[in-house]
Parts: structure tokens; C-alpha cells; sequence
């Protein structure tokens, strides 16, 4: 609730701040723990702050979960907020503002444990989906490589990163520069915004290469999307859709496409 001390205006429902012991950034996703509140605002906007921009409602500065002010360095950014609390209806529905909620993350959980959350990246490097390849049927195994494989080639070129693939689920150790190289690409991305993001694609997909191939640039959100569910394209093709599956992935798509919109937003 708001201060009535301040002007600063404070929804703690909005996300949850990471735990100190347990870095999470995407635990800001997870959905709201109580009641969905109802609007209590006319008009959102943004406003010239320390830090860039921030997020006012009716003219008053808004904070995140954690009391710190919601402030982005961009003027885009500060509006793609904007526009998903001017969205909401009656009920303020966390689950349709995915930007914000990122962003919230990122200032709470990301900023104050940057070190913790790149050690938490940097074990994907060893685990990643592009890495692990189907031994049949032979449809699918081409599949993979039509998506994976120039993906892999770019972060061998680009990154200094050359993976070693296998097949089926059996563990393979990646090479010690190659993880190497893969965190100082991690921990060049530039702030907490960017990270967040960085986190959000990876975890969403499982491969920390596509999620860094979005970030800087390489890959498309589609596209990545689309080579990170090669698998279940292949077995939708075969078996047919499942409607609640389908309908779970479109939430999570969701959250990918915000995370790569703030990461474009905040470079």
C-alpha cells in the first residue's frame, strides 16, 4: 500500500524480491501470492528520474516490491511499462505485465547480486540444450541440426565457445575455455536489466547459447524460440497438439518475448 508518509507509491503483491540465499530471477514470475488487487490509479506515465525514467500513477512515483524506486534507464523501456499498468482493467492481473514484473526482478533480485545470478547462468554453459542431439528418427535429428547447428557455429566464431555435442541424455563435460569464454559472455551483459533478461531467455529455453545469440543480437526472439522447441514441434507433428500444453507454452513464450523486449530496451 502507499505511504502516507511519501509520495512514492508501493505494490508489494507485483513480483516477490529475490531471496538472498537462493537468487532467483524468475521468481518475480511466478504469479501473485494474494488476491489480485483492484485498480487504484487513473492514468500511468513515466517521469525524468535519477536513473533515467520512472514509473508514476496519477503523477506519483511508483516503487517495486522491495521499496526501491521503478526507474529504467530508457525512455522505451519506461513506457512499455507504462503501458502495461495503463492496460490493466478493474483487477490489476500481474500475469499480463511481464515487463514490469522483469524489471522488478531485475532492480530487487538481479542488481544487488549481479556475481550470484552469473555463477547461476554460468552452470547452463555446461547443461545446454543445443548440446544434447536425438539419435533417431532421423526426421528430428536433421531438424536439430537445421536450427542448432549454425547457432553453435556463431558462439564457436563469435564467443570463443565450441561445444561437444551428444547424443541422447548421456552427460558430456563441456571444455574449460569453452565454459570459460561463455561466463565472460554472461557477464558482459551491461547492467542488471540485460541480466535479468539474460536469466529469464535461458531458463525459459534451456540453452544459455540461444538466449545469448537474442541478446546480442544473432537470433531473433522467434527464431530462437522457434530452435528451442524444435522437440515439440517435431512430436506435434507427429502426435498432434495438445490445447493445454499449447496454452502453457503461450504463457512462457509470453515471458521469453517480454525478457528479450527489456533486453533490447535496456542496451
Amino acid at each position: 500500500m502507499s505511504d502516507p508518509n511519501n509520495d512514492d507509491v508501493t505494490r508489494d503483491w507485483l513480483g516477490e524480491p529475490s531471496d538472498a540465499a537462493a537468487p532467483d530471477p524468475m521468481r518475480a514470475a511466478r504469479g501473485p501470492a494474494k488476491p489480485l488487487p483492484k485498480r487504484f490509479y487513473r492514468e500511468a506515465g513515466i517521469a525524468p528520474g535519477e536513473g533515467g525514467f520512472r514509473l508514476t500513477l496519477d503523477g506519483r512515483p511508483a516503487n517495486t516490491p522491495a521499496r526501491n524506486p521503478l526507474a529504467v534507464p530508457g525512455q522505451d523501456l519506461a513506457e512499455a511499462i507504462a503501458a502495461e499498468w495503463q492496460a490493466q482493467d478493474e483487477i490489476i492481473d500481474p500475469a499480463r505485465m511481464p515487463v514490469t514484473r522483469l524489471v522488478n526482478t531485475a532492480i530487487d533480485g538481479v542488481a544487488p547480486r549481479r556475481d550470484a545470478v552469473i555463477d547461476d547462468l554460468a552452470a547452463y554453459a555446461g547443461t545446454d540444450l543445443l548440446a544434447y542431439r536425438a539419435e533417431s528418427p532421423e526426421r528430428l535429428v536433421a531438424a536439430q541440426a537445421e536450427a542448432w547447428d549454425p547457432v553453435l557455429n556463431w558462439a564457436r566464431d563469435a564467443l570463443g565457445a565450441r561445444l561437444i555435442l551428444s547424443e541422447g541424455v548421456m552427460h558430456v563435460t563441456q571444455p574449460e575455455e569453452s565454459v570459460a569464454a561463455l561466463r565472460r559472455a554472461i557477464a558482459a551483459a551491461e547492467g542488471p536489466f540485460r541480466l535479468a533478461a539474460l536469466h529469464t531467455m535461458t531458463t525459459l529455453t534451456g540453452s544459455l547459447l540461444l538466449a545469448l545469440a537474442v541478446l546480442n543480437g544473432h537470433l531473433s526472439p522467434e527464431e530462437a524460440w522457434a530452435a528451442a522447441h524444435v522437440d515439440e514441434t517435431y512430436q506435434a507433428g507427429v502426435w498432434g497438439r495438445d490445447a493445454e500444453a499449447e496454452a502453457r507454452l503461450a504463457l512462457r513464450r509470453a515471458e521469453f518475448e517480454a525478457a528479450a523486449k527489456v533486453a533490447a530496451l535496456a542496451q
